[in-house]
């Protein structure tokens, strides 16, 4: 019995309730019933003969011997998870797992990625447009572990740069600009040539959840316009729903030049008056310490997005 191993689905259904200190969270993560949850760690149990949780009316706590163990087998997961990826490594041609915002994949990198597909064609590209990557998930104490339990091999993220146990690399900085379409700046009755004119347009507000977003209330103060109500105009939950608006001749936007780029060059947005405004935060390329097994193709998409942040107009 000493040197046998429990059964792994009810090692498994232990350390997701270990992690989450909850059969509902655990159940709801490993995608089977509250019950089946309970079943395991009952299991578990037996086969030990240890308890290892703790019941309690409303909680759950984790025995001295739940709490010990726990620890290593996250890092005994940790490491199978490695070994799968390294299997499914061994067939077929080689695979890239990029995340990163809905925004940036959308209005920066998709308009460019034709360049990176014509130099590796050899290279299968996943591209997640990742929300939730703005608040890291709270199912993971850190990155390091999202990046093993989704099989993630770099992320883009805008940030401060402080994403510890991760290999960092600043990609750019961002300034923040008005936005407008060419045909309500060149407007006959109400033309935005300075600032000030913003009085006569319609607000558009970016309210994507996310640190360091830039604020009209911010950008007005520096161009030194009074008399704006910063609370009136149309309000999106995306950036990308708010530059189609912008597109659309609907009003003006504050928000990214580097997200902006595309657009501009194709004439559909530009920028009605030369004030921008420098963001705290900036686009960074992060990926585990550890190596992985496409290591090359992770190489080769560094290398290239690098060269293609070196065009972003500044």
């Amino acid at each position: 019995m000493a040197n046998q191993i429990p059964p792994l689905n009810a090692l498994r259904a232990f350390e997701a309730v270990a992690r989450h200190r909850s059969f509902t969270k655990a159940s709801e993560e490993l995608h089977v019933t509250r019950a089946a949850i309970s079943h395991q760690i009952k299991h578990l149990e037996d086969y030990l003969g240890i308890e290892l949780v703790e019941r309690h009316n409303r909680s759950i706590s984790l025995t001295r011997a739940g709490e010990a163990s726990l620890p290593k087998l996250r890092e005994a997961f940790n490491n199978l998870a490695d070994a799968v990826n390294l299997m499914r490594a061994q067939v077929g041609s080689e695979s890239l797992n990029v995340w990163m915002a809905p925004s940036f994949a959308s209005k920066w990198l998709v308009p460019r990625l034709y360049r990176f597909s014509d130099l590796h064609p050899e290279i299968d590209m996943r591209i997640s447009g990742e929300a939730r990557l703005v608040d890291l998930d709270q199912r993971y104490d850190s990155l390091d572990e999202l990046f093993r339990a989704e099989g993630i091999d770099v992320m883009i993220r805008f940030g401060s740069g402080d994403y510890p146990g991760c290999d960092v690399t600043r990609l750019f900085t961002v300034e923040a600009v008005p936005l407008c379409s060419p045909s309500l700046r060149d407007d006959p009755d109400y033309p935005l040539r300075k600032p000030s004119d913003l009085r006569n347009h319609t607000l558009l507000h970016d309210e994507t959840p996310y640190v360091g977003r830039p604020s009209w209330a911010r950008w007005l103060d520096l161009a030194k316009v009074e008399g704006v109500d910063v609370q009136r105009g149309l309000h999106f939950n995306h950036v990308s729903l708010a530059m189609e608006a912008a597109i659309e001749g609907q009003g003006v936007l504050l928000s990214m030049d580097a997200l902006a780029q595309h657009d501009i060059d194709a004439r559909r947005l530009c920028i009605p008056f030369p004030l921008s405004m420098p963001l705290d935060h900036s686009y960074h390329l992060i990926r585990p310490m550890q190596a992985t097994s496409n290591q090359r193709a992770v190489n080769a998409f560094i290398e290239w997005i690098l060269a293609e942040a070196k065009t972003v107009k500044t």
